[in-house]
């Protein structure tokens, strides 16, 4: 089964009253009398429930905004572009594909040709960096997918939690694989799965943690894989290493901003001083940060202050009033988990 590229952010303030309030103020209460804890419980957890989402759809509202007359991100390296034509000419003969994502914005590293390039093969979905997001964005997640009948595998590539079920997850679809070769007259043979995504989800460290050894050059930056290599788990399984592969243009660019800040597109790309500033109005917006994150990180007031005057006063205080070094410290605390371990993107729950 494959997976919607439905925007996460899919109804309206409007359609959220609709959903809790479905006619004159009646809520979708629990059905005991309206003196009830019980009752009041439920009604306090949906103001908070759609005090939080209308939180989220604002945030993405100013985010297109900031974003709607400018191209803050334009990349596209020649070695994608050649890699995607042999990704492509390689994915005929691949019985499993294995998606990574980047957790903390599994929609932005969403490629929207991917399923159509792999036609009715299974797809097995991995978001990874479940380290750099709290369980609460976890649970979002999951429940997100699994209206859509997908149970994604949650990875840490670094570390290796969740790998280990990885494994089993693509041994077992090996397996029913080469049951339908059996069934057709076909010998068994070792099952090949490509393992595909952007730039720097950390494909490259999932295979070594899958072979328990280092096969695949990784590193935290974008770029690192330009050609696909092969290597083998077991012998039932062979899998194929990939470049990231980007759109041939990022027509999204609130979505090619995420990608900037959590450094799954390459610095060359963008302004490293406007991407912070964007940052910066996501951190004091997001219901699960707000100004006081950036307050206990630099001690510099946010909430009063726009973006270009708080990063600004974080140069005169840190960098001689260099901007763009102190852009780089504020993208480079976000990735490093300074100011917690957040998402930038969350689904919309009713």
């Amino acid at each position: 089964m494959t997976v919607s590229h439905s925007p996460i952010f899919c109804c309206s303030v409007i359609d959220l009253k609709c959903e809790l309030f479905p006619s004159a103020g009646m809520t979708k209460a629990h059905p005991t009398t309206p003196k009830s804890g019980r009752q009041k419980c439920y009604l306090f957890g949906s103001f908070a429930s759609l005090s939080m989402e209308r939180k989220w759809i604002d945030l993405e509202s100013d985010l297109r905004y900031a974003t709607r007359s400018t191209n803050l991100v334009q990349w596209y390296p020649g070695h994608i572009a050649k890699s995607e034509k042999e990704l492509k000419d390689r994915l005929k003969l691949i019985d499993v594909v294995i998606e990574v994502r980047d957790s903390r914005i599994p929609i932005a590293t969403c490629h929207p040709e991917i399923d159509s390039w792999i036609g009715d093969k299974r797809k097995i979905l991995v978001l990874n960096r479940e380290d750099m997001i709290c369980t609460e964005d976890k649970h979002a997640w999951a429940n997100y997918f699994s209206r859509q009948g997908l149970v994604p595998i949650f990875t840490d590539g670094r570390f290796g939690s969740g790998t280990m079920k990885l494994g089993r997850v693509a041994k077992s679809v090996a397996h029913i694989v080469n049951a339908r070769r059996k069934a057709k007259g076909l010998l068994p043979r070792a099952v090949r799965a490509a393992i595909i995504g952007y730039p720097n989800v950390g494909k490259s460290s999932l295979i070594n943690r899958l072979l328990k050894r280092r096969v695949c050059e990784a590193a935290p930056r974008p770029g690192v894989t330009r050609e696909l290599k092969w290597a083998c788990i077991g012998e039932d399984l062979d899998l194929l290493d990939s470049p990231g592969v980007l759109p041939i243009r990022l027509q999204d660019q609130a979505a090619a901003t995420r990608l900037a800040i959590c450094n799954d597109i390459g610095e060359a790309s963008y302004t490293v001083a406007g991407i912070a500033a964007i940052l910066v109005m996501m951190l004091k917006c997001m219901p699960t940060a707000g100004p006081q994150v950036l307050f206990d990180c630099y001690k510099i007031e946010a909430a009063n202050r726009s973006e270009d005057l708080f990063l600004e006063e974080l140069a005169q205080r840190l960098f001689a009033g260099d901007v763009n070094q102190a852009a780089c410290r504020i993208l480079r605390d976000f990735r490093r988990g300074k100011f917690g371990w957040l998402a930038l993107e969350r689904p919309l729950q009713h």
